[in-house]
C-alpha cells in the first residue's frame, strides 16, 4: 500500500461515502478504484468473447455436443 497526496473533488467524494455507505475517504477512493478496474476488465472479456461469438454457429457446436454426448469423440 503507498501513500499519496491527492486533490479530491469533494461533491463526488461525498456522494460516493453516501451511495457505498464507506466511513472513510481512504475505503471510498480504494471502492472506486476497485470497481473501476473491474468494470473495464469486464469490457474487455466482452468484447472478447463478443470477438470469439462472432465465429460460432449453433449446427456445429449441437453436431460436437451430440457427438460427445453419444461417446463418439
Amino acid at each position: 500500500m503507498s501513500v499519496t497526496t491527492l486533490d479530491l473533488d469533494d461533491a463526488v467524494l461525498g456522494r460516493v461515502l453516501k451511495l457505498s455507505g464507506m466511513r472513510t475517504k481512504k475505503d471510498a477512493v480504494n471502492l472506486a478504484l476497485r470497481e473501476y478496474a473491474e468494470r473495464h476488465e469486464r469490457i474487455a472479456a466482452l468484447e472478447h468473447f463478443s470477438e470469439i461469438g462472432k465465429h460460432w454457429d449453433y449446427e456445429s457446436w449441437k453436431s460436437i455436443h451430440d457427438r460427445e454426448k453419444a461417446g463418439l469423440e
